[in-house]
């Protein structure tokens, strides 16, 4: 069973932070061009696109971060 203090304790390490952040601005702005990339060019960003923009940025990024802690931990596992 994992502990909710150890998976956070890896889910900030430097490396799956960046990993996580390398992924949430390709994905991301892949995800918004298509989803809102209409909107944009028409110049009809509202506060509430802007919030779902965000949003979108942040999947990817927990996706990534999601499967990197999952990995790490079941190699540290395997490990001890």
């Amino acid at each position: 069973m994992v502990r909710i203090g150890e998976w956070f304790e890896v889910a900030r390490q430097g490396s799956v932070v960046r990993r996580g952040l390398g992924y949430a601005v390709v994905v991301g702005a892949v995800l918004i061009s298509v989803n809102h990339g209409d909107a944009i060019l028409a110049g009809d960003v509202s506060g509430g696109r802007a919030v779902k923009m965000v949003l979108t940025m942040m999947v990817p990024y927990v996706v990534s971060t999601l499967s990197s802690v999952g990995a790490m931990m079941k190699q540290e596992a395997r490990d001890a």
